[in-house]
């Protein structure tokens, strides 16, 4: 048995694996670009599966397209979407900008499994990747609308559920904190007391506020460039295509994804996308607040703040017995800062088209795909591994409330300040508490000094 078959493209014979059900145009884009070995995630393939069946649905519905021809397109786009032919989309995200050998490789696949399923030898053009599986469409046009219901489809299945998760988590453990007084911080100095459950009912509203960032991300992705083919001016399709082919895209995702209202700004700007990193952007720097004070929070076990006690994992050194680390916070900032670094590659791909085309969009798909797929995965992860193990240690928090100085700021409406502040600086020069200056002091009575240092009051407003 030979190893290869001969295809023919534009430019001439190619050598094609045997068993490959790509071309090409694929195995040429192969060869010229062997750069990094990144490839496509899974939910970029599905998106690419998912439209070819909806054009070549749609091209039927308008007797562009013979029945028999586009069933079996149809049938081969399908076996794309559910991941049986991942293995057949081999080209690197390094290639031309448009993604047009991404868009061949597809083609190519779904053409020559679907001349299998008419019984037809691969490579025969029976069913052809341009003029039947591309029919209506562009790369400039597709990859621009894969792009976007990749992304927007991975924020709705993966994304928004593991930040509602993490949510949930949080908001469970300010709840069961509610009770516990601690000291307050700004600048990494004492403040006036908290709650530590307000402190985790702050990070359990970041992360509600994180859902509502990827919902819009979501909802910016909902316009389709499909339609627009090579320049936006729509040739080579009929007029009522895209709305049939983005009928059942919607009905396939259960998202109201709609035609670009301008052909022209889908095509040659990507700003949707750049609107949806920023977004992401921000739910990587809501993490990263979460993570590094849970983890400041946790520190010690003896010398650090060691108000919280975080759930053990794994061993922390090589060296010191018995030392456990953050393992899981810090899991947490590193992929916050790969997000802030995609969004900033991102930010340069959205700027780089040329008139009626952008020429960065694999580079600019692949770290969008790279940017949901951590934080939702980390998301998960720090919910289970972390947060639901967190608990508190009570008598440190009690401790270091009774001796903050800053209480000082409750006996001020009274006092004055200056006196107040007088107090503070005797209590922190002779190792005592405020309420001990103020009761020595006699400022105020006893009483009344306790009742204005009554923690609890002053983590609520009057």
């Amino acid at each position: 048995m030979p190893d290869f078959r001969i295809e023919k493209d534009s430019l001439g014979e190619m050598r094609v694996p045997v068993d490959a059900y790509y071309g090409a145009q694929t195995a040429r884009a192969v060869e010229n670009f062997p750069i990094s070995g990144l490839s496509f995630p899974r939910r970029f393939i599905y998106a690419l599966g998912l439209i070819k069946r909806a054009c070549a649905r749609a091209n039927m519905d308008l007797d562009d397209l013979d029945t028999r021809i586009g069933e079996a397109i149809v049938r081969a786009a399908s076996e794309v979407v559910e991941g049986h032919l991942d293995k057949e989309f081999v080209v690197d995200i390094f290639q031309t900008g448009s993604g047009t050998s991404t868009n061949m490789n597809a083609n190519e696949v779904i053409a020559n499994r679907a001349a299998e399923i008419l019984g037809v030898d691969r490579g025969s053009k029976a069913v052809h990747p341009n003029d039947h599986v591309n029919r209506s469409q562009s790369s400039n046009d597709f990859i621009p609308t894969a792009i976007h219901i990749a992304a927007a489809t991975s924020i709705a299945d993966d994304l928004i559920p593991a930040l509602e998760h993490l949510q949930k988590a949080l908001r469970a453990k300010a709840v069961e904190f509610d009770p516990i007084l601690k000291s307050g911080r700004t600048h990494l100095m004492d403040a006036t007391p908290v709650r530590l459950g307000q402190e985790f009912g702050g990070y359990a509203e970041q992360a509600a506020k994180s859902v509502e960032r990827a919902a819009r991300a979501r909802d910016t992705l909902m316009e389709l460039a499909l339609g627009g083919t090579a320049v936006g001016t729509g040739i080579n399709r009929r007029a009522d295509f895209p709305e049939k082919a983005i009928t059942y895209i919607s009905q396939d995702t259960g998202l109201p994804f709609r035609e670009a209202s301008d052909h022209f700004e889908a095509q040659g700007g990507r700003d949707a996308c750049v609107e949806a990193s920023g977004e992401l952007k921000t739910i990587a720097c809501s993490l990263m607040k979460i993570a590094n004070d849970i983890r400041w929070l946790g520190s010690g076990p003896r010398t650090g703040l060691a108000e919280i006690n975080l759930p053990a994992t794994q061993p922390g050194s090589s060296i010191m017995p018995g030392k456990v680390n953050p393992v899981m916070c810090e899991a947490v900032t590193m992929v916050a800062a790969q997000v802030i670094g995609y969004d900033a590659a991102i930010n340069v791909c959205g700027m780089s088209g040329n008139f009626e085309l952008n020429v960065m969009m694999p580079v600019m798909a692949y770290d969008l795909l790279q940017a949901i797929k951590l934080l939702s995965s980390v998301s998960r992860v720090f919910a289970d591994r972390c947060i639901t193990g967190i608990t508190a240690n009570v008598e440190r928090c009690r401790e270091t409330v009774e001796r903050n100085l800053s209480i000082s700021t409750a006996l001020a409406p009274r006092i004055g300040y200056d006196k107040a502040a007088a107090i503070s600086k005797e209590a922190f020069a002779t190792g005592r508490t405020i309420r001990e200056v103020a009761r020595e002091w006699k400022v105020l009575p006893d009483e009344e000094i306790d009742s204005l240092l009554d923690f609890y009051k002053m983590t609520e407003p009057e």
